[in-house]
Parts: C-alpha cells; sequence; structure tokens
C-alpha cells in the first residue's frame, strides 16, 4: 500500500533501515542517503515523485560514500558543468562506472567496487596495481578502483564500438532501414551479451525507431532468437513491449515497456517484421521533440537560454531537461565557424550561439551557401558560457 512507486529498491532498502532505526532507537539509516540518490539516479526513477526528489537532492547534498565522493571528484569538471553532483551528473559520470563494472567487470573487480563503498574497507592499503608501479608499492583501495572502473568503463566502450559497427553494416547491407523495426540475428558470440542492451540502446537514439537484438540459442532443438529490445519514444512509440506482444509471437516479453528482453522463433522471424510494419505503420520514423519553447529564425531569447542553463540540477526522470527549437533559421557562411576537434558553432545573434560537436566535413557542407543560404530547423539543449567575465546563451545542438 505504500504510495510512492518510485523509489526504487534502494529506497525500499533504506526505508526499512529507517524502521529498523526506530525500533532498535538508533540513527544510522540517513548516513546512506548518498547511496540512496544514487541508485534512484541510476535506477532512473520518476522525479515526479516528491518523496524521491528528496531524497536524491539530501542524498547528493551530503555525500559520505568514499567510491561516489572519490569518483565524483575524479569526474568534477563534467559534473560541474551540469551544476554539481545532482540526478542528471550522477546518471553521466557516475553510474556508467558502476553499471560498466557489473556488466563487464570480473567477479574480482566487482568485489573491489563493493569493498571502496564500505568506510572501513575503503581506504586499506593494497598491492598497487597501476601500470609501471614499483614492487611492493601500496595505495589506497579506493584509488585503485578508480583506475580499474575507468579501464573496465573504457573495454566495455570499445567493444560497444565495435559491436556498433558490426550492426550498422548489416543496416546497409540488409536493407534493413525498410522496415519499421531494427531486427538484428546474431550468431554465436558475435556480440558480448552484457553489451546487447546498450548496443540497442545506442542504434534506437541513432535511427530513431525500434531495434531488437537477438542471439542463437537451442531449445528442446528448436531454435530460438532471443535478447533485447528498446522502443522508440521519440518516434512516438510509448509501449513497444504490448507491440511485440500484440503479434502473438513472441515466446517472451519481459522487463518496461520500451526496454525489456524478447524471444522469437526463428520460424517467426519474418512474420515478426510483417505484423511490427503494420502496426507501426503510422510512425513516421522522423523524429519528435517536445519543445518548451520554439523561436523563428534568429529571434531567439537568449536570457530564456541563460536561465533554464543555470538551474541543471532541477532535471531527471519524467523533469526532462528542457529543449528549445528554432524554426526556419536562415544560415549563411559569415554564422558558420568550424573550431578545434571538428565543432561546429553558428553565430545566430551576438548573444546566440549553437554548437555541434564532431562535425562531419559533409555536415558542413550541406549547411555552407557561398552566396545565399541554408535554412534548418534545429532543437537543442540550454548552455551558459562564460568567458572572460561574459556570459552568452548557447544552444547544444541535439538534431
Amino acid at each position: 500500500t505504500y504510495p510512492n512507486k518510485e523509489l526504487s529498491g534502494v529506497g525500499v532498502t533504506w526505508q526499512f533501515c529507517k524502521y529498523y532505526d526506530s525500533v532498535a532507537n538508533l540513527n544510522y539509516a540517513d548516513d546512506y542517503l548518498d547511496l540512496v540518490a544514487l541508485g534512484d539516479a541510476a535506477d532512473m526513477m520518476s522525479l515526479t515523485s516528491i518523496e524521491t526528489k528528496y531524497l536524491v537532492t539530501k542524498g547528493f547534498r551530503n555525500v559520505k560514500n568514499p567510491f561516489i565522493d572519490y569518483l565524483a571528484e575524479k569526474n568534477d569538471y563534467s559534473i560541474q558543468k551540469k551544476g554539481g553532483l545532482n540526478y542528471d551528473s550522477a546518471g553521466w559520470y557516475i553510474a556508467p562506472f558502476v553499471n560498466a563494472i557489473v556488466r563487464s567487470g570480473t567477479m574480482e573487480e566487482k568485489q573491489n567496487v563493493f569493498n571502496s563503498m564500505l568506510k572501513y574497507r575503503a581506504f586499506e592499503e593494497v598491492l598497487s596495481n597501476k601500470r609501471g608501479h614499483k614492487p611492493g608499492e601500496m595505495e589506497k583501495l579506493v584509488v585503485q578502483v578508480m583506475r580499474t572502473t575507468t579501464n573496465v568503463k573504457n573495454r566495455q566502450q570499445k567493444a560497444v564500438d565495435a559491436g556498433m559497427a558490426l550492426l550498422e553494416k548489416r543496416i546497409e547491407a540488409n536493407n534493413m532501414l525498410d522496415h519499421k523495426v531494427l531486427l538484428f540475428i546474431l550468431e554465436g558470440n558475435e556480440i558480448e551479451a552484457t553489451i546487447r542492451g546498450l548496443s540497442a540502446n545506442k542504434l534506437m537514439g541513432k535511427y530513431q525507431r525500434p531495434v531488437c537484438v537477438l542471439s542463437r540459442t537451442v531449445q528442446d532443438e528448436e531454435v530460438i532468437y532471443q535478447g533485447s529490445a528498446r522502443g522508440c519514444e521519440v518516434a512516438g512509440i510509448e509501449n513497444f513491449m504490448a507491440i511485440c506482444e500484440k503479434t502473438g509471437l513472441p515466446t517472451y516479453c519481459v522487463g518496461h515497456d520500451n526496454a525489456f528482453g524478447l524471444g522469437l522463433k526463428e520460424t517467426d522471424i519474418e512474420q515478426f517484421l510483417i505484423q511490427t510494419d503494420e502496426l507501426l505503420k503510422d510512425i513516421s520514423g522522423e523524429p519528435t521533440y517536445y519543445c518548451d519553447y520554439v523561436f523563428s529564425n534568429r529571434d531567439v531569447d537568449g536570457d530564456k537560454i541563460i536561465d533554464i542553463a543555470t538551474h541543471p540540477e532541477l532535471w531527471g526522470k519524467d523533469m526532462n531537461e528542457p529543449i528549445i527549437g528554432i524554426k526556419g533559421l536562415q544560415i549563411t557562411k559569415e554564422m558558420l565557424t568550424l573550431m578545434a576537434k571538428n565543432t561546429l558553432k553558428i553565430q545566430v545573434t551576438p548573444n546566440v550561439s549553437l554548437i555541434k560537436f564532431s562535425v562531419s566535413d559533409e555536415e558542413f557542407q550541406q549547411l555552407y551557401s557561398e552566396n545565399g543560404s541554408v535554412e534548418i530547423n534545429v532543437v537543442g539543449t540550454c548552455n551558459a558560457n562564460e568567458w572572460m567575465g561574459n556570459v552568452s546563451a548557447q544552444l547544444m545542438i541535439t538534431d
């Protein structure tokens, strides 16, 4: 009967600890609110729940856990750009390191991360394993774990990148964009099972349509493909699992509305694509963005962008970071600058610029006109850029 269904397992555990405190006349539970905050952020619990919002805010304001403290310090530059340690910054710069260890780490690496979250273990001196260390050199466990989590995260990222390259080749070779769902069939261990969900997420974001990454297994002499499925809310699909179930073909669908495990018989694969094409026929495939403000051409209010940018601590699940749209923006060559590392800057007004990282030469040429202008619609998130005491509005381009 507890009213808050957005508490996650970590919040339920904390409530139990609070109850135990009351029975045993203790006062320990609140010492672990930083873990409650991290768990709720990592599990993407809704911030429209007042209790969850309160616990997340209070937990991140008083970090006592050595692992969270050290990892936050290690990523301080990026975290400060998101307004300090909060739901959003923890989701980007702390939770992924834990997730990487859980998915791709060895049992020893997982145990060390767990121990580094315990005050009485985190600062134990252990033999150093850093490159070039001297024989017998010691270091704190939590320091060693910081390095380990970074290495595992990088290792995982390389595996995801390799998997993405493999899958993207298949999209083109097999004309997969002719279907509403990108359905990948893997043989053996072409992509590690632990990162199939991550790969599906990235492909869903890039191609703006549902993605299924399934691997071949044999059950009772029958070939079954099973793996991860991801829906696409941006394309207007609020419950991809219900759509899959509506076909009547999956051997199982288990998980959340748009992130779940899926099983299909080999004999049903083609029919699954036919039925999902029909069920999703009204989905355009073009991304849809719900914007808080939509400006026209160069009539952009930089003060609004700066105001939104100065409150990053507010955003999280169901309290999404605001998206700003500009319709019919006329771009001339004088507005374009290609900076270091192929970062594109479009100067809309003296106080408002658009920024996009890692722009390809082809993208830049599409925006460049020698004599006239190029018209685009653009959506992005807000940033306040400070340089030599002056603050200007930036829109970080999403699309």
